[in-house]
């Protein structure tokens, strides 16, 4: 890990998973409204790598990013058992036990428990979706919020956008890793179309929290983003769809580094400030 700024601080630490200990990392930036007092709002993150691949250190440039400018919040950025380990349910059931830890450990973290935010990045950002619903289904922890960048919906792979995209030579390359790692995460054929494992495929998506859903110009997995966003709103979910512009990769699986680019860390910023308005969670 590099040298951390003196406004941030970054603490590695080990939370409880559904299947053992994961490795995790809490951010937190400056934050001139409460020094040295607990924050309001925890945004658990999980980062990408197509199920099969990735960790931390993948979205650590990413989450410095996300806690920088003042912003108040804290981020505990956590693992989950790859697919190469363990397939569906694992991951997402490790995704949902975090919160559960999360919200019993909050003196540990630093947050007093009022605003739990859940997001993720690609494969990261399906078991956040994932998790919401794991979340209203097992009666919590409730959930303030969803933050779904550039996400991983449809086993399918059957949107526009993954088709279309992978005519293009720079782009083929990109579909073929959301293949293989669907191939990895979900070997058994008929959990492709199980709500955890393909939250497009949900017909059960009222009372869930608010979403902030993030997809690429460029990517293939831009429209089955999109289609989720539609989909949140047709149940009354108050959601946000915005289309990131088109970002240069320099590796086709480097989506923190085009998320962080572009207008990503503005659009969260922007979301998580709307919900001050809303009614907090009990501490």
């Amino acid at each position: 890990m590099d040298a951390v700024p003196a406004q941030l601080s970054m603490r590695d630490l080990e939370v409880a998973g559904a299947n053992g200990p994961l490795s995790a990392r809490l951010y937190s930036g400056a934050y001139s409204g409460a020094p040295g007092g607990k924050r309001d709002t925890l945004i658990v993150f999980f980062p990408g790598g197509g199920f099969v691949s990735g960790g931390l250190e993948d979205a650590d440039e990413f989450l410095r990013g996300l806690v920088g400018c003042d912003r108040g919040y804290l981020v505990l950025a956590s693992n989950y058992t790859l697919a190469t380990t363990s397939p569906f349910p694992a991951a997402v059931e490790d995704a949902h036990a975090v919160l559960l830890w999360a919200k019993k450990n909050k003196a540990k973290l630093g947050w007093n428990g009022k605003r739990l935010l859940v997001a993720g990045i690609e494969a990261g950002a399906n078991l956040a979706a994932v998790s919401s619903l794991m979340s209203r289904d097992r009666g919590g922890p409730v959930l303030s919020g969803q933050i779904l960048i550039m996400p991983m919906l449809d086993p399918g792979l059957s949107s526009c956008s993954m088709r279309e995209l992978p005519t293009c030579t720079d782009k083929a390359k990109a579909a073929e890793v959301c293949a293989a790692g669907y191939r990895g995460y979900l070997p058994n054929a008929a959990d492709r179309t199980h709500p955890y494992a393909s939250p497009l495929q949900s017909s059960r998506l009222k009372n869930l929290p608010p979403a902030l859903i993030l997809s690429g110009e460029d990517d293939p997995l831009r429209d089955e983003a999109e289609q989720y966003g539609v989909k949140l709103i047709s149940c009354g979910i108050k959601t946000t769809v915005r289309r990131l512009p088109a970002a240069p990769l320099a590796d086709v699986e480097a989506r923190n580094e085009c998320a962080c680019k572009v207008f990503a860390l503005s659009e969260i910023a922007g979301f998580i400030a709307g919900l001050d308005g809303a009614e907090t969670l009990p501490a």
